[in-house]
């Protein structure tokens, strides 16, 4: 999510009013505006934790909670209603931005970025901890995970967000994250301490919003990218590596930008023998309010991907995984 938004940002974007609802379409959500998917397999269940976008007329954003729902079919969607509070960090202040949980040792486990109280200015990313996928969460370690002071090469205050954890085959889980910079870090077993050195990858255009997957022996980092010479608006790209630990090739973009969106914000997961990507745009209108920069929706689409491992170019669609899927 990219806070240093230009002033043409701040005017509300006019959106059509969407049709009747059909299982499977885009957005997927139709009864709140929801932002930053992050989604994670439990057995036959997927599980889709989201921010909640409520901002009122002109307002950029305002988010205070996490909300969860969950599928069996990727077409029918449970509400199972808010997991955290950003309150419920008794050292953030405000913004309950992107987050991402996985399932390790038995425990869930919740990343989030927040803005930090002013005993460490900045945005922060927490941790949470829950027995169950919904909830409740609570604040695993009483304090920051990552805080802005641990990245003091940074350009800017609100780096430190958009947290990505994935465990590798080795039981080694990683966290990387950033705005306009991109790190990469191990975590300690506890999964709430930084294990060793803070590592920049940074890779071509990276803006925000980063995802960490891995399919066959490929590693993947999925982000949003921002090519200020060419667009004013967020498209996914990504980068590939054989190694958490070694260097990134940089693979161009995967989708352009969302509907009537600037920012935009991938979680890619594997379900029941099929790939999918989800995202966000501005394209929903519930009542008087229309998408906008504040009022954004979640979407998903299939992914696939060629026989050398890279990804196939993704089209937002309204039909989304609704529509016959072109690989089958």
């Amino acid at each position: 999510m990219r806070r240093s938004l230009l002033p043409f940002l701040l005017a509300t974007m006019a959106a059509p009013a969407l049709s009747q609802d059909v299982a499977g379409t885009n957005p997927i959500i139709r009864d709140k505006f929801t932002a930053d998917p992050a989604p994670m397999v439990d057995g036959n269940r997927l599980y889709l934790y989201v921010g909640h976008d409520e901002a009122q007329r002109d307002e950029m954003f305002n988010m205070r909670e996490w909300l969860v729902y969950s599928t069996t079919d990727m077409k029918h969607w449970t509400d199972h209603g808010p997991i955290m509070n950003v309150s419920d960090f008794k050292w953030a202040k405000k913004d309950a931005w992107a987050s991402q949980t996985i399932k390790k040792n038995g425990k869930y486990w919740f990343y989030a970025a927040v803005e930090h109280d002013n005993s460490h200015p900045g945005k922060a990313i927490a941790v949470a901890v829950s027995d169950t996928p919904t909830g409740p969460f609570v604040d695993a370690k009483g304090s920051a995970l990552i805080t802005n002071q641990m990245t003091p090469k940074g350009t800017h205050s609100w780096e430190d967000i958009d947290p990505t954890v994935f465990t590798d085959d080795d039981g080694v889980t990683w966290i990387a994250w950033g705005n306009r910079q991109c790190y990469i870090a191990k975590l300690k077993p506890n999964m709430i301490e930084i294990d060793g050195p803070i590592r920049e990858i940074t890779p071509p255009h990276f803006e925000e919003g980063p995802w960490l997957h891995k399919r066959g022996k490929l590693y993947y980092l999925t982000y949003a990218s921002l090519d200020r010479a060419t667009h004013r608006d967020e498209r996914i790209s990504y980068a590939t590596a054989t190694s958490l630990d070694g260097s990134w090739t940089y693979r161009g973009e995967l989708t352009g930008s969302g509907k009537y969106s600037f920012t935009i914000h991938a979680g890619i997961t594997e379900f029941k023998k099929q790939w999918y990507i989800f995202l966000h745009n501005a394209a929903l209108v519930i009542g008087d309010l229309n998408g906008a920069i504040g009022r954004r929706a979640v979407t998903v689409e299939r992914l696939e991907y060629n026989r050398d491992g890279t990804m196939k170019p993704v089209v937002q669609t309204d039909a989304g995984i609704s529509a016959r899927n072109p690989g089958k």
